[in-house]
């Protein structure tokens, strides 16, 4: 009996062990994911400053290729 509830006692231990690494784990990832939302705001918002305007746009499609 009591090799059985040492080792029920390893397992809670080692259980508990790999559930604070989970932890923290998980809390780097969502770290690392709220960095790249912010990063990613930042792209869309860099990508929509310079996008030409739609008068910009038009003008760009009458105009001529350079090759010809």
């Amino acid at each position: 009996m009591n090799d059985a509830l040492q080792h029920l006692e390893e397992k809670v231990a080692y259980l508990e062990r790999h559930v604070v690494e989970q932890d923290k784990a998980m809390l780097e990832m969502a770290e690392m994911i709220a960095r790249i939302k912010e990063e990613l705001a930042g792209m869309r918002q860099r990508i929509t400053d310079q996008a030409p305007s739609e008068a910009d746009a038009s003008s760009l499609q009458d105009e001529r290729p350079p090759h010809y």
